[in-house]
């Protein structure tokens, strides 16, 4: 009989006899009802389509690397010959993909070669786990498959942990509603050739298309077809064919591996656990959570450790960069409480002092607290979703008003996470954030009414790829947020994304920014730049 752990998911420990010796045919079976049964080998009653000839090229949704790990990586295609069609034109039938990965650019000195199934049950997409690679270097890839062949991405391993390392240079992004704008940002990303990316989430939106002049922000392109709101697992899947069909999106996930998180509008604006943002009842939400977490794998290159398992995924996991830096990627939508006080923002909410309230769940909690603890690298990375910082949002200066959505909502569980922080003796905490489409630097205070209290760490919000269009430089929020919060020193308004160049000296952050989103191919600049010096946790302009 099988068991599952602590996150509903089967282990290869589950399919020892009693003797502690495998059965093969036992962990097949496992592998098979688990759903981890992913690559070619071993296939079980499933019809595999031979000779395959495809209406189109199949490789239209482009290729992508991630979760890199010290001896290898994902390796990620998606075969939709007909992106926006009833199963992206792919009939009903696996399909066997192969794979390739070299040491050079032009895909001389292979090292591996090998197949994998594209089966119907994951719309056709292909997750290849790469290991028995070397640390720290470059390798680069592609798929083929009936005759076609996809473009060549670049991937790379991660330093062995604990490893002296140098420098790091990586990317920070997300936010990126079709209709808000252009993918130009996404060109940019894809020259920088970083080490890695992180994508902190909403990288679709379940919304129903906008037309031209049915809002006051410019639409600068319309979805193809007209699709309404997204709740069903083939309303995702055609929301993600059209996101990624976009070509500039393609080149960057082809350049570097990403390491992906979700926020909310992967699933359903602003939801809380299994409290939606309509407060449909929580077994109705499921399904649709279901949903969107599955298309949110089957799109991104994610291990079989995040495979879903009904509307429960694990995504909260962490890397090691050699000695320079641990990640902590976490989830703060999954687990997290309900937004007191009815979600908005709110001067004076009770509700969110609660000692109770919650933003990564007890068992996250636990888990990023011992890593922390535990951890003996130069600089500890929390890449996560929204602000943590305290944030008053209201421009009257005689009033004050929280996000409820935001950390200012779970008070507790921040105060929890600075004690740990400090506990730890963590002098090097480095917050890297998204979610509100605009670009803020702060520092983190033992408390937030004394601008003289400790410093424990910095937090950089990255702005939007699109969401939000083109922007301006300043607002007048933004003027009174600076005004108001002294422990921010940066706002933007502006899009574009993020790149952090670290060494074990020094951090510095730069925000990169586009003149415009409205239109194509828009010219990218540096608006800001600030250091962090290890042990001094505070930050300055560079």
């Amino acid at each position: 009989m099988f068991r599952r752990n602590a996150f509903g998911q089967f282990t290869v420990d589950d399919f020892l006899t009693e003797a502690g010796t495998p059965s093969r045919r036992r962990f097949l079976t496992g592998l098979a009802a688990s759903g981890l049964l992913l690559t070619g080998g071993g296939v079980i009653d499933q019809r595999v389509w031979a000779n395959p000839v495809f209406a189109a090229y199949p490789f239209g949704l482009g290729i992508a690397s991630g979760d890199p790990s010290a001896d290898g990586f994902v390796i990620w295609t998606k075969l939709a010959p007909l992106p926006l069609a009833r199963n992206g034109g792919m009939p009903m039938k696996a399909v066997e993909v192969a794979y390739e990965i070299a040491t050079e650019a032009n895909m001389r000195g292979s090292v591996q070669r090998g197949t994998a199934l594209a089966r119907p049950e994951l719309g056709h997409a292909v997750h290849v786990e790469i290991a028995g690679l070397e640390p720290n270097r470059d390798y680069f890839y592609r798929f083929s498959c009936g005759g076609e062949r996809t473009m060549i991405g670049r991937a790379r391993t991660l330093p062995v942990a604990g490893a002296s390392v140098e420098r790091v240079n990586f990317g920070v992004l997300g936010c990126q509603r079709y209709e808000d704008g252009f993918f130009s940002a996404f060109r940019h990303v894809a020259d920088e050739r970083f080490d890695f990316i992180f994508h902190y989430g909403d990288y679709i939106y379940e919304y129903r298309m906008v037309r031209p002049n049915e809002r006051p922000l410019p639409v600068a392109r319309v979805m193809p077809g007209e699709p309404d709101e997204i709740y069903s697992l083939a309303d995702y899947r055609q929301r993600y064919a059209i996101y990624k069909m976009d070509p500039d999106l393609q080149l960057a996930h082809a350049s570097a591996p990403w390491i992906v998180s979700f926020d909310d509008h992967e699933v359903d604006n602003n939801f809380a656990g299994m409290v939606s943002e309509e407060n449909i009842p929580p077994e109705i939400f499921a399904l649709r959570r279901a949903a969107g977490f599955q298309a949110w794998y089957e799109h991104m290159p994610l291990r079989r450790t995040s495979l879903p398992n009904g509307p429960s995924i694990q995504a909260y996991r962490r890397f090691h960069y050699g000695d320079l830096a641990q990640i902590d990627v976490l989830d703060t939508r999954q687990f997290r409480s309900d937004q007191p006080c009815g979600d908005g923002s709110h001067a004076a909410c009770a509700d969110a002092l609660k000692p109770e309230n919650t933003m990564l769940g007890e068992r996250q909690e636990a888990w990023l607290g011992e890593g922390l603890r535990a951890s003996k690298a130069s600089w500890n990375v929390l890449a996560q979703q929204v602000m943590l910082m305290r944030h008053d949002r209201d421009p009257d200066p005689e009033k004050v008003g929280y996000s409820m959505d935001k950390w200012d909502g779970a008070v507790a569980a921040r105060k929890r996470l600075f004690d740990t922080l400090e506990s730890a003796r963590i002098g090097n905490a480095v917050v890297l954030t998204g979610d509100i489409h605009q670009n803020w630097a702060g520092e983190l205070k033992a408390d937030f009414n004394d601008p003289k209290s400790k410093t424990l760490g910095v937090e950089f919000v990255a702005t939007s790829i699109t969401s939000g269009g083109d922007g301006a430089d300043m607002t007048k929020a933004g003027q009174a947020g600076l005004k108001k919060n002294p422990h921010i020193g940066f706002f933007n308004n502006q899009r574009g994304y993020m790149r952090h160049s670290l060494s074990k000296e020094r951090w510095q952050a730069e925000y990169r920014v586009l003149d415009k989103v409205t239109v194509a191919g828009a010219a990218v600049s540096t608006r800001a730049s600030f250091v962090v010096e290890a042990g001094q946790p505070g930050m300055k302009p560079a």
